[in-house]
C-alpha cells in the first residue's frame, strides 16, 4: 500500500495547509503554495465505489481483491469449497460493482440475500462470499487506517495461540513411532499444541472402505498412534486428535472412550457434522472433549449443535463460514453457550491473520489450526507479504496495520496459479 493513502495523514496535512494558508503563507511563499496544490486530493468515503472484483486461485485457495475508485483496494480469500467458482465470483463484482464497500455488514447481507433462493445459501456460494466479505473488511480498515479487529469491536488480546497440524496424513501407513517424531519436531519448532489425523483410508486393517465401522485392529492403530504422541511430548502439551467424520457413531464413542486417558484436547469430528443426535450421543457419553463445524456454514450452522449441548468445542473456518463479521456473530453465539471458540484454518498467511482479528475480537477464543507446512513450503513464504515474523512459540502476534495487515502478493502467485482459470483479470 502506497503512503499517499494514507487518509489520517492527508487529512492532518490538510488541516496543516489551511492553517499555512490564513497565516503563515506570506512567510513561506510560492514554495509552500506549490506543495499544497500538489497534494493528494481523495473523495470523501460516502463518494467511494467498486470498481472491480478480481480473482485468482492457488491450489485449495481463492484470492479475491475488489478495487475501487480511489486507488485503494481490499483482498480475501476462501477455501475448500472454492473450486470452479471463477464465474461465480465475476457475478458477485457484478451485484456489488458500484457500491460503497465501506458496509461490509449491508453488501454480505445483500449478496446472501439477492441470489438463490433468496437467502437459504451455504456451500460454495457462501464460501465465495466469505473472500468477497473477508476483502471489504481489508478494504474499509485501509481507508479508516484501523485494524480489522478495531472494526469488530475491539480487542481481548494481542497473540493468538495456534496449534500445528502435523500433516502426518501425507504418509503412507506411519507408525506410532512417525506419530512420536512427528510431535517431538513439532514441540521442538516451539508449537505448545499439536494435531494428528487417524482416519486413513488406506489402512490395511481396513475390511471395507465403505463400512464407517472400524474394526478392532483400527481401533487399537489410533490408539497407539496417539498413545505414542503423548509418551513422547508429556503431559503438558496439548493433543487434539481429527478423525474427519469417516466413522459411524458407535466408532466415534469407542475411540473418545478410549482416549480418555490421554487427555486430548479435543476430538475432532469422529462422526460428520451433518446430524446432531447422534454428535450428542457421543458427547454426552465421554470425558474426551468433542469439537466440530469446519464443514458448517453461517451462525444457522451452529444454532442446534449448541442449543442441545452436542459438542464441547466449535470450530468455524472463517474462510468459508460467511466472512469475518459472520465468524464474530458464531463465537459470539457460542459464548452465550459458555463454549469455547477454536477455529479451523487451512488459508494462506492472509486468511490466517484475517482469522486472528476475529479471535483476537471475542472473549471466548480458545486457539486457532496452524499447518506445519506453512513453516517448510516456500510458496506459503511467496504469494504473501508480511514483513513480521508468522509464528512464534506457538503464537501469531496480531497485526496493527489498516485492515488485515497482510497483502497478496500477485508476482509470486502467478507461478502457483490453477492452470486453465484467469489470473486476476
Amino acid at each position: 500500500m502506497k503512503k499517499k493513502l494514507d487518509r489520517r495523514s492527508f487529512l492532518g496535512k490538510s488541516a496543516l495547509a489551511g492553517m499555512a494558508g490564513t497565516a503563515w503563507l506570506s512567510s513561506y511563499g510560492s514554495g509552500l503554495a506549490k506543495a499544497v496544490d500538489n497534494a493528494p486530493k481523495y473523495s470523501n468515503p460516502s463518494d467511494l465505489e467498486i470498481t472491480d472484483v478480481k480473482c485468482g486461485y492457488v491450489r485449495g485457495s481463492l484470492f479475491v481483491k475488489i478495487y475501487t475508485n480511489q486507488d485503494v483496494w481490499g483482498c480475501g480469500e476462501a477455501v475448500d469449497a472454492i473450486h470452479g467458482t471463477y464465474h461465480l465470483v465475476q457475478r458477485m463484482g457484478r451485484m456489488i460493482k458500484g457500491q460503497n464497500p465501506l458496509n461490509p455488514h449491508r453488501i454480505a447481507e445483500f449478496l446472501r440475500k439477492s441470489a438463490f433462493f433468496g437467502g437459504a445459501q451455504s456451500g460454495m456460494y457462501v464460501a465465495v462470499m466469505t473472500a468477497v466479505e473477508t476483502a471489504l473488511w481489508d478494504l474499509t480498515g485501509k481507508v479508516y487506517g484501523v485494524p480489522v479487529y478495531q472494526m469488530l469491536g475491539g480487542k481481548f488480546r494481542d497473540k493468538i495461540r495456534v496449534y500445528c497440524d502435523t500433516a502426518l496424513y501425507t504418509a503412507r501407513n506411519p507408525t506410532p513411532e512417525d506419530y512420536a517424531e512427528a510431535a517431538k519436531d513439532t514441540v521442538a519448532r516451539g508449537y505448545n499444541a499439536v494435531k494428528f489425523d487417524v482416519d486413513d483410508g488406506r489402512d490395511p486393517n481396513k475390511y471395507d472402505r465403505f463400512n464407517w465401522t472400524a474394526n478392532p485392529m483400527e481401533i487399537d492403530r489410533m490408539y497407539q498412534a496417539i498413545a505414542a504422541v503423548r509418551e513422547a511430548v508429556g503431559p503438558n502439551i496439548d493433543i487434539c486428535v481429527d478423525m474427519h467424520g469417516r466413522y459411524d457413531a458407535p466408532t466415534g464413542l469407542r475411540m473418545a472412550k478410549k482416549y480418555e486417558d490421554l487427555n486430548l484436547m479435543w476430538l475432532e469430528e469422529p462422526i460428520p457434522a451433518d446430524n446432531v443426535d447422534a454428535y450428542k450421543f457421543i458427547t454426552q457419553q465421554t470425558t474426551t472433549p468433542i469439537c466440530t463445524g469446519e464443514n458448517l456454514y453461517l451462525a444457522h450452522g451452529f444454532t442446534r449443535l449448541l442449543n442441545d449441548g452436542a459438542v464441547d468445542i466449535i470450530m468455524p473456518d472463517l474462510q468459508k463460514a460467511g466472512g469475518l463479521g459472520e465468524g464474530q456473530r458464531i463465537a459470539n453465539l457460542s459464548n452465550l453457550y459458555y463454549v469455547p471458540f477454536a477455529p479451523h484454518m487451512v488459508a494462506s498467511f492472509l486468511g490466517a491473520m484475517a482469522s486472528c482479528h476475529v479471535c483476537a475480537s471475542v472473549p471466548n477464543f480458545m486457539i486457532m489450526e496452524w499447518q506445519i507446512y506453512m513453516d517448510k513450503d516456500p510458496m506459503w513464504q511467496e504469494i504473501v507479504t508480511y514483513d513480521g515474523p508468522r509464528t512464534e512459540n506457538s503464537f501469531i502476534t496480531l497485526s496493527e496495520k489498516p485492515g488485515i495487515g497482510v497483502e497478496i502478493n500477485e508476482e509470486g502467485m502467478k507461478k502457483y496459479a490453477v492452470e486453465g482459470v484467469p489470473f486476476f483479470e
